[in-house]
């Protein structure tokens, strides 16, 4: 398979124009076909990528290293508390020495007002592509996944009511990049798309001006309701997730008198019951089980969340299939 974007950086899909979207995930497709058929996929024989991560993962990190081998090539995890960047190494020097050793370079960093800079800073300095793994503003990863998702399980996209949801959880204090990511990637697909959550818990002005604008240039729509049961109404798909309310408030403590306050924000039944008969239930996980979602909606008829998080094993095999090629 040939790396149409051999060198391309993938750090926001905001960077990559709608067919190259598209052409992900027409390769997407094709490597879950034959992941599915046992088909070999050694488009990466030889080819080796480093996976720093500052923060914990699963789907993530074990789709980039399973996917890494499944492609023909090796992935190396790096926890970066054992790193010498732990010691104050900076993101120029990381990339300068990494990109000589290998053939891609896929990192994790969420730090809010840091992440998204580190990685563009490595991005200056590496010599093969830098791969966002999530940082405090992006998840091209996720979005990727997501979009795949969607387009299974409907017949077309467009006017497809969408809803993304915050909910109340208290496992940390979650990155806005999910939701981020999603409020400008789908307007692009022509849906209708609707951000819901209580005051407090705002996006960035600059990422609600894109995400309108995406919406008029590509047919869509895009709109913002502090009420919870409205954006359930009528929904086809519903993505209730926490994140955060790093704009409003920079404090890293995760329970607060706005946190608590909001504790009415759950995925019921009851909520999904005002949704289309036929509505998704879908989220990135992990889900804070009890109080972000329900048991009998995130397991039950209308869920797609494992389907979901299966697809981020094949689009992450199509990232760096398309973007990692010959040094």
């Amino acid at each position: 398979m040939k790396p149409l974007f051999k060198g391309k950086h993938f750090i926001t899909l905001e960077e990559w124009t709608k067919p190259e979207i598209d052409k992900l995930l027409e390769v997407s497709c094709d490597l879950k076909e034959r992941f599915r058929n046992n088909k070999p996929t050694p488009y990466l024989r030889d080819k080796s990528i480093f996976l720093m991560f500052f923060e914990q993962s699963t789907r993530t990190r074990n789709s980039m290293e399973s996917g890494m081998t499944e492609l023909g090539g090796h992935a190396t995890y790096l926890d970066t508390s054992t790193m010498q960047l732990a010691h104050g190494e900076s993101p120029k020097d990381t990339a300068t020495i990494l990109s000589s050793y290998g053939h891609g370079i896929a990192c994790r960093n969420c730090f809010w007002q840091i992440g998204n800079k580190y990685l563009r800073e490595m991005a200056a300095h590496s010599t093969v592509p830098i791969i966002n793994l999530q940082d405090d503003l992006y998840h091209p990863m996720q979005a990727l996944a997501d979009l795949m998702t969607i387009q299974e399980v409907v017949p077309s996209t467009k006017h497809l009511k969408i809803s993304i949801i915050w909910a109340y959880a208290t496992s940390h204090k979650k990155p806005i990049s999910v939701p981020l990511s999603q409020i400008l990637l789908f307007p692009r697909y022509a849906m209708d798309v609707t951000l819901a959550y209580p005051d407090g818990y705002e996006l960035p002005d600059w990422a609600i001006t894109k995400a309108k604008q995406n919406a008029e240039e590509n047919g869509g729509s895009f709109r913002i309701t502090h009420n919870m049961e409205e954006a359930f109404q009528g929904a086809d798909v519903v993505i209730p997730k926490n994140w955060g309310s790093w704009v409003t408030n920079t404090s890293k403590d995760v329970i607060d008198d706005l946190l608590e306050k909001n504790r009415g924000w759950k995925c019921t039944e009851k909520m999904m019951a005002l949704a289309s008969p036929n509505v998704y239930y879908m989220h990135a996980l992990p889900a804070d089980r009890g109080n972000e979602v329900e048991d009998a909606v995130i397991d039950g008829k209308h869920s797609i969340i494992y389907r979901e998080a299966e697809n981020r094993l094949h689009t992450a095999k199509a990232v760096m299939a398309m973007t990692i090629g010959d040094k």
